[in-house]
């Protein structure tokens, strides 16, 4: 069996959600689905497909080690996020390859299961605190076992579009007050998370913690920017709650000094950026070493929900998957059958490779320009300051 073609689909669900999947196809019929996780660099990434292609096509779809290893490194220089990316995508499609060509799950090439189902938590975000607490009440009638949201802008829409404010120390006023309510609301045995999203620097969210304290949130998330893992280490010193961090690093390398020093509690991995499943593996059993458990980190679509909790089913260090939305309550057009899902929990489905179904059809119609901005955010002073 060899790898005769990879395709890219830069596409848009029904309620206009953009997504970025590949088609790995080969010449026994069989072909695997992957996902990117920057899709906003689409166009840039799609590049980096196009160029790694030509290293994949011809070769054993098997050999994943082998050529995870040369599109890292095999143009001299080891990639940066782009190529991580279209890594990422390319690698997850394999692996869906090498199941269902032996008829067997993902999950059960990786290492076979260790658990019947992970447990998920939902976005429950609120545009102000009375829709965040009903948001998050409303999850826990629905059988999700935490809720979670990220750290409160200040300021409403901007006349740039697109553009709000969020000053920090008035940011963390409202986080504080959002946690306690919420609390109230949901009782002690409702786990909370609060994605920082990198907003605050480390003397803003050093206090932040300390008041969040007496709340017990399950992990504060992403508490600082990323590009210096070794900040962690201030960090460690004045923060007594559990530290999550690693959605946006995209190799095995910058979780060194995290993993090795101890800085975190929970690994953000994230399988469409970090390098796929190849990759994935590796970081959770380092973080396993330490003690450290893996909270994959998916925003994503079907394709990298179904990765996620493939590694999740087979690894023991897990803490909790994120899963924005329940499985099979959007996108269905495109992907008739995804993860299972019931009261807070999601499994792999018993089936070969990924166990999802893609309707290639359907997603021909919906190609958009992969392209485009976050939100952006300032302070009250004009500063920029991270989304």
């Amino acid at each position: 069996m060899k790898v005769t073609k990879i395709t890219s689909y830069p596409i848009e669900d029904s309620t206009g959600r953009g997504y970025f999947f590949v088609k790995v196809d080969t010449d026994a019929g069989i072909y695997g689905l992957g996902e990117i996780g920057i899709r906003n660099w689409g166009k840039a990434i799609a590049n980096a497909i196009d160029h790694l292609a030509q290293v994949v096509v011809g070769q054993d779809p098997w050999a994943t080690e082998r050529l995870w290893q040369k599109m890292f490194r095999g143009g001299f220089f080891p990639a940066d996020k782009v190529y991580s990316c279209a890594i990422s995508a390319i690698d997850i499609a394999l692996w869906d390859i090498k199941g269902k060509s032996v008829k067997m799950p993902v999950y059960k090439l990786l290492g076979g299961p260790v658990r019947d189902k992970v447990v998920c938590y939902p976005h429950t975000q609120g545009s102000n605190l009375k829709s965040l607490i009903e948001n998050c009440k409303k999850a826990v009638d629905d059988g999700w076992k935490f809720v979670r949201w990220g750290q409160p802008e200040t300021g409403g829409l901007l006349e740039a579009p697109g553009e709000a404010v969020l000053e920090p120390v008035e940011s963390i006023m409202l986080a504080v007050e959002q946690v306690e309510a919420v609390r109230k609301a949901v009782g002690p045995k409702i786990q909370i998370l609060l994605d920082v999203h990198t907003r605050l620097d480390p003397p803003e969210l050093i206090q932040m913690c300390r008041d969040l304290e007496p709340y017990k949130p399950f992990f504060i998330e992403d508490p600082i920017r990323s590009e210096n893992p070794g900040s962690y280490k201030l960090l460690r010193q004045h923060v007594n709650l559990p530290i999550a961090a690693g959605e946006q690093w995209s190799s095995k390398w910058p979780f060194r000094e995290v993993i090795e020093e101890d800085l975190i509690d929970y690994a953000r991995i994230d399988l469409c950026i970090v390098g796929g499943l190849t990759e994935a593996l590796k970081i959770t059993h380092w973080a396993e070493t330490h003690y450290i458990n893996i909270v994959p980190h998916n925003p994503l679509g079907p394709v990298s929900a179904a990765a996620c909790v493939s590694l999740c089913m087979a690894s023991t260090n897990v803490g909790v998957q994120e899963m924005p939305r329940r499985p099979g309550s959007y996108a269905s057009d495109l992907f008739p059958v995804q993860v299972s899902w019931a009261d807070g929990y999601a499994w792999a489905n018993d089936a070969p490779g990924l166990g999802i179904e893609f309707n290639v059809k359907a997603a021909e119609k919906r190609i958009v320009d992969p392209t485009g901005w976050p939100p952006q955010l300032r302070r009250n002073d004009g500063a920029f300051t991270n989304w």
